[in-house]
């Protein structure tokens, strides 16, 4: 079996490992150092977590190990797509170039220039950093590369996802032609491809696993929810999420929750939260320093679960990883790779939980078609409210008769008499008001079918008269305007209640 000793590496270098407690190289690393370490351009291809990262660094360190660098002209450049990836990279060269004078600097955004500036300027041997912040300095004027000797680009099928394709492409013409270049990449997507014909020359080809495969130390479980209405799978979900953790218990350390939106990683990290867990969000809108310490705390254990887009997917070494969730599944297969291939690392065991609804369905069918298999079924421990209901209900139907002795028992409840509805107590009051006016209802004349008299038909006319006459005043305007409809219907008619009968009586009376 291999070993660093055998690969031809500077002492100091081999010295830096053994204390970092590596003694065996992966296979990217055992065929991808001794190519590297003759000068030769290097395109590897593995899965994440395969150690791609020493893959690039302890041979650069041996090189780099012998010259000088100048004022704003680093000797050596490694690209990475995201700023948390780039910190990675920078911390492994601190680890590995331990006892060595070599000098970095970090070129990521977030962080001020004129610091960085000021690192530049007193010459770096290795200069790390994301395409956009590196043209930012290079447009400045506060960089040159032409003394690059060593070029890396690191995860570059993440840079074709977040569109760095064109600024790789103007990067590397500021470069020398006579550079070498180590490419790395999970994937071998047909753009990338066409990026190594054209700048790498005659690469050393690694690929030690077959392309989008998963990593055999990964337990992968799709858990399938279909929500009662759309606009209740997120909901849902959290449910499924928290339900999946409290059962899984103590084997479930830490975890990194994936979320295909910002907006998502931000209401899931805050519902962790609400429900009494220690959760932080990470994604591409917060401040570097916040993103810094969130990874921070994550790492040291004083963060359980770490809420993450993509930004987290690609790259991150996070040692002891023992779950990563699927919140959402990805849109590209191949982020799916990346997402699970953050646990289960460095020979250690790992579970990918994957949570998808209906709509998921062509998103699972590229998943699967990619990776070769199909992701095992798993139980679904939450049972959303009322489910449980109608289960008994159903149960209830299914099972057998009750027994003779309760349906006897129910009939004799169904058939005994029902008691006598209590009539309502008539008032001795109300009898009385009734009788009176009863009495004076005979005593009243039936005038319903007589003709109405001149008197009572009087202050009638006098009215519609009155009536008219306004509304002609108002020009006509008024409902009905000069049109004679007839005598008007005033009250009630002759269906008139009695008690407003009584009143005018006792009026007549008193007159």
């Amino acid at each position: 079996m291999t070993s660093f000793s055998d690969l031809n590496l500077d002492p100091k270098v081999l010295k830096a490992i053994e204390a970092a407690g590596y003694t065996t190289p992966t296979p990217i690393q055992a065929g991808a150092i001794p190519p590297a370490l003759e000068g030769r351009d290097v395109l590897g291809i593995a899965q994440t977590g395969t150690g791609k990262t020493a893959s690039f660094t302890l041979p650069m360190i041996t090189l780099l190990g012998k010259g000088r660098a100048r004022a704003r002209m680093p000797r050596s450049l490694v690209l990475a797509p995201t700023r948390e990836l780039a910190a990675q990279v920078a911390e492994n060269f601190d680890t590995y170039a331990k006892g060595s004078r070599l000098k970095k600097a970090l070129l990521i955004g977030g962080v001020s220039f004129k610091e960085q500036d000021m690192l530049i300027d007193r010459g770096v041997d290795v200069l790390i950093a994301t395409p956009g912040r590196l043209i930012d300095h290079f447009e400045r004027g506060k960089l040159l590369l032409t003394g690059v000797e060593i070029m890396v680009v690191d995860e570059a099928d993440r840079m074709l996802d977040m569109g760095f394709i064109p600024d790789i492409e103007r990067i590397f013409e500021m470069t020398p032609f006579t550079r070498q270049t180590l490419f790395f990449s999970a994937t071998m997507a047909p753009e990338i491809e066409r990026i190594t014909n054209k700048f790498l020359s005659n690469p050393e080809k690694i690929e030690v696993e077959r392309q989008n495969t998963t990593s055999q130390t990964i337990t992968q479980i799709l858990v399938e929810h279909t929500p009662k209405r759309r606009d209740m799978a997120a909901k849902d979900k959290r449910e499924i999420l928290r339900a999946i953790i409290e059962r899984d218990g103590d084997d479930c350390r830490n975890a990194i929750i994936f979320c295909n939106r910002k907006t998502e990683v931000d209401v899931v990290a805050k519902s962790l939260k609400k429900h009494g867990y220690n959760a932080e969000p990470i994604h591409g809108d917060l401040e570097q320093s916040q993103r810094t310490r969130t990874l921070d705390g994550f790492r040291d254990g004083s963060i359980r679960f770490l809420v993450a887009s993509d930004v987290a997917a690609r790259g991150l070494d996070i040692p002891n990883v023992s779950h990563v969730f699927n919140f959402d599944v990805p849109s590209h297969a191949e982020d799916y790779v990346h997402r699970i291939g953050r646990t289960g690392r460095a020979g250690k065991l790992g579970t990918a939980y994957t949570l998808s609804t209906p709509s998921d369905a062509k998103y699972l069918d590229a998943i699967q078609s990619l990776v070769k298999t199909e992701l095992p079924r798993g139980e679904n421990p939450w049972t959303p409210p009322g489910a449980s209901k109608r289960e008994e209900a159903a149960a209830e139907e299914e099972a057998p008769k009750r027994t003779s002795s309760r349906t006897r028992s129910r009939s004799k409840k169904v058939d005994a008499p029902a008691a006598e509805t209590p009539q309502p107590e008539v008032k001795e009051a109300d009898t009385r008001t009734k009788a009176r006016n009863e009495a004076r209802r005979e005593q009243k004349p039936d005038t319903r079918n007589e003709p109405r008299t001149e008197a009572r038909n009087q202050p009638r006319q006098q009215e519609d008269r009155s009536g008219a006459s306004s509304s002609r005043s108002r020009g006509g305007r008024g409902r009905g305007g000069d049109r004679d409809n007839g005598p008007r219907v005033v009250g009630l008619g002759d269906h008139v209640p009695g008690f407003i009968e009584m009143s005018f009586e006792e009026r007549r009376g008193d007159s």
